[in-house]
């Protein structure tokens, strides 16, 4: 049996209908940029969200990237995030004209871990002042970062927060979307996500108004209306035919996602082989399960055995950011890191979309305990 990790092809037997409507919509209406489609996702996202205002953006990164912007950070400012992430994560962050700080992780969530960024904050501070202007926690692998220390340890010290939720679409936090507890939260739509598009696309949800206006001018060469500029903007616009992509396909995510909850009990039931940690939902989240992501001592040992019996794998993500040359200006080295260094080393992405059969899934799991 060969196991993909991903099937847009098999995700067009199931919205293939509605989304080639969608993009025939468009090339009909002969719009193409800002229009009805855009207007009509941003609508329903926000309804899914439970009324938080969205702006649809260009990519996830773009998203995060006009949030910090809008959030007021400049040149010479500095933003708090992790070092496990993905590295258009800290690429936004320097697309601001910020330097990234980093703390590492909880070990079970592998989420920001508060007490570490707590520490970080009360130790900065007095240096950095207004300087240090925001944290962005990251919703890695669809399950929240514990928010409620974060949102307080923001508030305690004015900082303005940006969730990555990029990976989080439809998980919950505390009964709360992903995305809606900072005062910006950044979505990808890559076409790997849980939400996705056939091409780029994001969108950034705003805790105010005034904060979705302000995204919307940053996204449009900062024009207030048609050939008025207000601000210094950008152009980073979701175009209409990824937009009705995304119509098309929001309806059908809760279905999606849960159908990947039954992938992980069959993955979390199944999986026996002694050397593999399996990944932990906390008891705060419902977890979107973009990734299902197990930890083993000889990770590429198993990926190379895997392999040989037909399974695809990946690894989210080798390189820490602060190990990476990009970033080699940190001035950090390894060991800096403990946590999120140790699961760099370990962690194995598993076959993990909603139309993966559960033959397949069972399959997987064989092949791990046979690779003990």
């Amino acid at each position: 049996m060969r196991v993909p990790f991903g099937s847009v092809k098999r995700e067009l037997v199931d919205c293939g209908e509605d989304v080639r409507a969608a993009v025939a919509r468009v090339i009909e209406s002969g719009w193409f940029v800002l229009g009805q489609e855009v207007e009509g996702f941003e609508a329903e996202f926000s309804a899914y969200l439970g009324g938080s205002p969205v702006v649809g953006v260009g990519s996830g990164t773009e998203a995060i990237h006009l949030a910090l912007v809008a959030g007021g950070v400049e040149q010479g400012d500095y933003v708090v995030t992790v070092p496990n992430t993905a590295v258009p994560t800290v690429s936004a962050i320097s697309a601001a004209g910020a330097t990234p700080l980093l703390v590492d992780i909880d070990a079970a969530s592998f989420t920001m871990d508060p007490d570490r960024l707590r520490e970080l904050v009360a130790a900065q501070k007095p240096r950095l002042g207004r300087r240090l202007k925001a944290v962005v926690p990251v919703h890695l692998y669809g399950q929240c970062a514990d928010m409620d220390p974060i949102m307080d340890i923001a508030r305690e010290f004015e900082l303005v927060v940006v969730e990555d939720a990029a990976q989080a679409s439809g998980g919950e936090y505390k009964g709360r979307k992903a995305g809606t507890m900072g005062d910006f939260g950044a979505f990808s739509f890559y076409p790997s996500k849980n939400l996705g598009c056939y091409g780029d696309g994001g969108a950034v949800v705003a805790r105010s108004s005034d904060g979705a206006q302000q995204i919307r001018m940053l996204r449009n060469y900062g024009q207030e209306r048609r050939y008025y500029h207000e601000v210094k903007g950008f152009n980073s616009r979701l175009d209409e035919i990824q937009a009705g992509i995304l119509r098309a396909k929001l309806k059908r995510l809760d279905t999606w996602n849960e159908r990947r909850r039954r992938i992980v009990a069959i993955y979390q039931e199944m999986i026996g082989n002694s050397l593999v940690r399996r990944p932990v939902c906390m008891d705060y989240a419902v977890h979107a399960w973009h990734l299902y992501v197990i930890r083993h001592p000889r990770r590429d040992v198993l990926a190379a055995a895997l392999a040989k019996r037909g399974v695809a794998t990946l690894i989210h993500y080798p390189v820490p950011v602060h190990l990476q040359g990009a970033y080699r200006d940190l001035g950090l080295r390894e060991g800096a890191y403990p946590v999120a260094e140790a699961a760099a080393s370990e962690v194995l992405s598993l076959p993990m979309f909603p139309q993966l059969t559960e033959s397949e899934v069972e399959y997987v799991c064989r092949q791990i305990d046979a690779s003990e």
